[in-house]
């Protein structure tokens, strides 16, 4: 057999393998966009703005300071699962996407564009926030355009992803995982701006 051959079949093969995994991964179940807001509530921070549908966006209105929805319907895995969420900063320098989640017995919250419009991180481990622990970034994200994080809870680490692109990998192990008091309302899911116009256009999620 030729090397030719031989690389042809492998890359076949290889293919093929990609294929069947695509197909056995786990469907993604929307949970919230403009036309689907069942068992969601608006959160109740004090001060919220209005939520309303504008074309393919569900726009939380600036807050003082914040505005979300938290999750009402049935109960949500703790642990083994994936969140995507794709939102835009409509106007606004701070942040976009509060997005809180929960791991196991606890709950974090990814941020997307806080402190003045650049940080990107998770809070709270060991009592930091996203602004002073192991995940802080300082991303740039332009006015108006979506951007799809993607969130993964196991039971040892806590993975992000922004636009595809590997973000944050959060070993649980001997930490401390909680939330900012003023982001307890959004347990146990829940979406949130902070003195910020925000676009969300999907979260879904889907078990591991």
């Amino acid at each position: 057999m030729s090397p030719r051959h031989l690389t042809a079949i492998l890359l076949s093969m290889t293919s093929g393998a990609c294929a069947g995994l695509e197909e056995s991964a786990p469907h993604w179940t929307l949970l919230l966009d403009a036309t689907h807001t069942e068992g969601w509530s608006s959160t109740p921070f004090g001060g919220e703005g209005e939520i309303q549908a504008e074309g393919e966006h569900l726009v939380f209105e600036m807050g003082t300071p914040l505005t979300g929805m938290h999750w009402t319907g049935d109960e949500l895995p703790m642990t083994s699962y994936e969140l995507e969420v794709t939102a835009a900063r409509l106007m606004g320098t701070d942040f976009f996407c509060g997005l809180t989640f929960p791991v196991d017995q606890s709950h974090a919250t990814l941020i997307l564009g806080g402190w003045g419009g650049s940080l990107t991180g998770i809070s709270c481990i060991d009592g930091d926030d996203a602004s002073t622990n192991e995940t802080a970034r300082f991303l740039s994200y332009e006015l108006g355009r979506d951007y799809t994080a993607r969130v993964r809870v196991t039971p040892t680490h806590i993975k992000t992803w922004l636009d595809g692109e590997p973000l944050h990998d959060v070993a649980l192990k001997g930490k401390r995982i909680e939330l900012r008091t003023e982001v307890l309302p959004s347990r146990p899911l829940g979406f949130a701006a902070f003195q910020t116009r925000a676009g969300l256009k999907a979260l879904k999620l889907r078990r591991l």
